[in-house]
């Protein structure tokens, strides 16, 4: 199994971007606005409704809030020929900033780049949106 690992420094309080984080039903208002239209939560599972009205479905398998973790796994909808998809996010307080780690692991071992490209274009859009939130408040 390959792992793809991102992180990103973002001048916004650990705790802020953890709240973003486990609010998993609000990615599309709190973390990616342009890449989500809409978030649905059924019990433990996630919708995600991107723009072109393509939808992902995620189990929630975490959300830890004494060490600021949220796990999960891509069931439906993975627009990559993957067999295998188990990502978490943890955010760290790194004093005046915080850091926010995605570890995404996926089979086939092949498909880890192509991985690589949108979870690094994801951590940086979310990294925008929350700097940007927190100059607005």
């Amino acid at each position: 199994m390959a792992t793809v690992c991102v992180e990103a420094t973002i001048d916004v309080p650990a705790q802020r971007v953890w709240e973003a984080v486990a609010d998993v039903g609000a990615v599309h208002r709190r973390l990616l606005p342009g890449r989500v239209a809409d978030t649905r939560i059924e019990g433990d599972v996630r919708i995600l409704t991107m723009p072109d009205g393509a939808r992902v479905r995620e189990l929630i398998l975490a959300i830890d809030h004494t060490i600021r973790r949220m796990a999960y796994t891509v069931t439906e909808g993975q627009r990559l020929p993957l067999t295998y998809h188990h990502a978490a996010f943890q955010v760290f307080d790194e004093g005046d900033h915080s850091r926010l780690v995605w570890l995404t692991d996926v089979l086939p071992h092949a498909m880890a780049d192509a991985v690589r490209g949108r979870v690094e274009r994801g951590i940086e859009e979310m990294k925008e949106v929350l700097e940007f939130n927190e100059t607005e408040r």
